[in-house]
């Protein structure tokens, strides 16, 4: 996909990836709808994006609030954009065991990563296939590959998309829909500090591995190279991704690994 000129939507824009991969973007002269939850932190990624001699378009709004969702996709398409890619960034993710964790708290993980992200993908798909294809990516994780301790639902959310997404590609190949999924491992974002524990309450921490790992700078860098040439699976991070590797073809190795690993 060539990026120059496009217009591109982006969800998860307010910080980590999703601000960097926006920021990356922008030096190409593209046409950016940037959402997130923070409407401040959002309009200074829209000033940034803005110096870099791109458009910028803010729209905030929840991922896990279906009606926010609806009146975000109402008011873009009310401009009569024509939307060439969707980039989901927009996510929480979880630190806390299966056994302490309400029902109530994997239902939030799920309606932001999953349904939140599903029900924004309607609304945009039909627009794509009218106007003859398009590039949606949706951004999963290594433990959208396997189970995890401390990521119970985080993980199953992720592995949600993959199914969903792969089904979507499938169905829609003749529209030219092309569908990218991102995998990425540890990158030094707030990710973890932004989890939610049992209580369904911010985590405030940074993991060890977090904080050692790739910066999202150059993360996205190398999605935006990878999304240019339309990969169907986009890989990300450091020595960390040996574990999907580990998972497919050693399995026992990898339940072996799975179980002593200490999450905290």
């Amino acid at each position: 996909m060539i990026f120059s000129h496009k217009t591109i939507w982006i969800t998860g824009a307010t910080s980590g990836i999703g601000k960097a991969v926006a920021l990356e973007l922008s030096n190409q002269k593209v046409n950016l709808i940037l959402s997130g939850r923070n409407e401040e932190a959002l309009q200074k990624v829209v000033s940034l994006c803005e110096k870099n001699g791109s458009s910028a378009l803010s729209v905030p709004f929840d991922l896990g609030d279906e009606k926010s969702v609806d009146e975000a996709a109402r008011r873009v398409f009310s401009k009569q954009l024509k939307i060439d890619a969707l980039y989901h960034f927009g996510g929480i993710s979880q630190r806390s065991f299966v056994s302490e964790t309400p029902v109530a708290v994997d239902r939030k993980i799920f309606e932001v990563n999953y349904f939140g992200t599903i029900a924004l993908t309607k609304y945009v798909l039909p627009h794509m296939i009218k106007n003859g294809g398009g590039q949606i990516a949706v951004t999963s994780s290594i433990v959208g590959k396997f189970g995890f301790p401390y990521r119970s639902s985080y993980s199953a959310s992720k592995q949600a998309l993959h199914g969903f997404f792969e089904s979507l590609r499938a169905e829609n190949t003749k529209h030219n829909i092309v569908v990218s999924v991102i995998i990425p491992g540890r990158i030094k974002t707030n990710i973890s500090v932004n989890a939610v524990n049992k209580d369904g309450k911010t985590h405030e921490k940074m993991d060890a591995g977090q904080d050692t790992g790739m910066s999202a700078e150059k993360c996205a860098a190398v999605i935006c190279k990878k999304l240019k040439k339309e990969k169907k699976e986009i890989l990300v991070g450091g020595k960390e991704l040996i574990m999907v590797h580990i998972r497919r073809f050693l399995p026992r190795l990898y339940y072996y690994m799975a179980s002593r690993v200490n999450p905290l």
